[in-house]
């Protein structure tokens, strides 16, 4: 009697489905690693605005006419350097230092800006107001703080704070890029700094 072969198993298909089975196992599988440094953050610290007395604002406002409101009254753009310096230097109070401005001349009124490096010049436009009208009276604020630094310069140096600067900025100056100057026109600058905040158009 003949015997009868074993069925011979396909190891091709048995291959297929083990690779099969192994792609699955990486796919559905999550393995946890653990990195970097195992420490508790602390929680976000909250920091508050710093309080901002009224008096140390001077608001400048361009309505949709073109006209310009100064502390809400009507001004003309020719006044509001004049307007602009006299609130800068007012002197009333003390700086963010703490120190009384002993370089101001103002009439230090109580009821004025502090001191220059807490006095900020709001200005607000309209969405109607012309570019050009907005040019004319943000030049004629910086041109304050220019009047002021130049005094200040002046007073502390015997010079020109517009020279000063052109001095350090002139490839062909003996105090090209002198760090002496670069100190004495930072001085001046935090003397008297600049803080013009322009709020969005309404």
């Amino acid at each position: 009697m003949a015997k009868r072969s074993a069925p011979e198993v396909n190891a091709g298909s048995m291959a297929d489905i083990a690779f099969l089975l192994l792609i699955f196992f990486l796919v559905t599988t999550t393995i946890e690693v653990d990195s970097g440094i195992s420490s508790k953050l602390p929680p976000d610290e909250i920091i508050d605005p710093p309080i901002i007395k009224q008096k140390n604002i001077f608001t400048v406002e361009l309505n949709k006419d073109n006209q310009m409101l100064v502390e809400e009254e009507l001004m003309k753009v020719k006044d509001l350097k004049a307007a602009a310096i006299k609130f800068i230097d007012n002197g009333g109070g003390e700086g963010t230092d703490g120190t009384k401005c002993n370089y101001c001349n103002g009439a230090k009124d109580p009821s004025s800006s502090d001191h220059p490096t807490k006095a900020i010049i709001s200005i607000t436009h309209s969405r109607a107001t012309d570019y050009e009208t907005f040019i004319v009276v943000y030049d004629q604020l910086v041109s304050a703080y220019a009047e002021l630094r130049e005094r200040l310069a002046q007073k502390m140096y015997n010079r020109s704070f517009k020279e000063m600067e052109a001095s350090v900025e002139d490839s062909n100056s003996a105090e090209f890029n002198s760090d002496k100057l670069k100190e004495k026109i930072k001085k001046i600058k935090d003397m008297y700094p600049r803080i013009i905040s322009k709020a969005e158009p309404k």
